[in-house]
């Protein structure tokens, strides 16, 4: 059966238990729902019931990252016009993925961020990948990791037949990192707060990483700073969310912050998140990015400038761009590039700008690295 409500409705995604369930029928008056659709996904359970003429619950199980047997349900209540609970104030940004509002929750007060995508839908409503991915990042909440911008709540309104918007509404945060290093005065910031910074930007991709979610879009836009210097990572796996089943628009986003194995289109996994960390970390000390190429090609070849051509054995055996169209360069010394980083974080940086994914440092590692103990601290290891 398809799913009869999505017109002109809103979507909510709360995490619960299984007991939500049960109060959910209790409150239909006992009545319980009758299951109109059980659809399975990379191994999603997917359920829907219609509790009134106002309102579907859908049921997602799936497993949890690193456990065998513990399952999590999430329900997701639909019900009408729900996205009238946001009032847009100013528009403050947009993207490959559409424009940014900052808007006022009329229920608390409160300022957040809304961000919206247009998905394609068929007859089934939203698309089970879309809904997953939604709803996995919906269960970080829980976490409440510091270093990691909320996602709030998630509306869906259908504008056709063929096409959804799904809005996500994030807490509010007045900049991101690219405003923060513009305002630092000269000659930026110290060494102390880059590193500080850095601390966390890698405590929260760590987080996200040990919960198999990728960013797949770093840069220092969607580094939010808040005016207490806390750091917060948005639009993590809205990427993915996104090219799931997007409408046809033309997106285009910045190459300066892509690893190698995505400008050649092969295969990735987190260590892209890696790769555009370092990058960050040497915009901080530079104040401009380090690689600024203006096609796929041309990115890869500046990046070779810097970190020398690799080897055959560690050229991807997955792509159709022959290394054989890059000279042969040998690696340049980082000072050259950063010349006010000390040894650690050359170090640091030359780990997470290596070529081969699979040996580029992880998050976890990045933060037990020399660079991040104090003076005091590697004298007394050296000694």
């Amino acid at each position: 059966m398809q799913f009869p409500m999505y017109a002109g409705i809103g979507l909510h995604i709360k995490y619960s238990e299984e007991r939500y369930q049960s109060q959910t029928v209790a409150d239909n008056h006992g009545v319980k729902p009758a299951v109109l659709q059980e659809r399975h996904f990379a191994g999603v359970r997917l359920y829907t019931w219609q509790i009134n003429e106002h309102v579907l619950l859908i049921k997602l199980n799936y497993l949890l990252p690193q456990t065998r047997n513990r399952r999590v349900c999430l329900n997701l209540a639909m019900a009408h016009a729900t996205s009238i609970q946001y009032e847009p104030v100013a528009e403050i940004g947009g993207g490959a993925y559409g424009t940014v509002y900052k808007a006022r929750d009329t229920e608390s007060g409160q300022f957040v961020a809304l961000k919206s995508v247009r998905v394609q839908t068929d007859q089934n409503g939203l698309p089970t990948s879309t809904v997953r991915e939604v709803a996995l990042l919906r269960r970080l909440e829980q976490f409440d990791h510091p270093n990691v911008v909320r996602l709030m709540d998630v509306c869906a309104t259908q504008r056709s037949d063929q096409e959804t918007k799904v809005t996500l509404v994030f807490e509010h945060v007045d900049q991101d990192l690219k405003t923060y290093l513009e305002r630092a005065p000269a000659p930026g910031l110290s060494p102390d707060r880059i590193k500080d910074l850095m601390r966390q930007l890698l405590c929260g991709l760590a987080f996200l990483h040990s919960n198999r979610v990728m960013h797949r879009d770093l840069k220092p836009e969607n580094i939010l700073v808040t005016s207490q210097g806390q750091v917060k990572l948005a639009d993590f796996g809205l990427a993915r969310i996104y090219s799931c089943h997007m409408a046809l628009t033309p997106v285009v986003v910045t190459l300066w912050y892509r690893p190698p194995e995505v400008l050649l289109q092969s295969s990735y996994a987190t260590p892209v998140d890696i790769w555009s960390t370092g990058c960050i970390f040497a915009e901080m000390f530079r104040r401009k990015p380090l690689f600024c190429g203006e096609s796929e090609v041309d990115q890869l070849g500046k990046i070779f400038e810097v970190i020398g051509l690799p080897p055959e054995d560690e050229w991807p055996t997955d792509v159709t761009l022959s290394r054989k169209n890059f000279p042969p360069l040998i690696p340049r010394p980082i000072a050259d590039f950063v010349s006010e980083i000390n040894e650690q974080g050359a170090q640091l940086l030359l780990n997470m700008l290596t070529f081969d994914p699979l040996k580029r440092i992880s998050a976890l590692n990045a933060l037990e690295h020399p660079y991040f103990q104090d003076e005091e601290t590697l004298t007394q290891t050296k000694s």
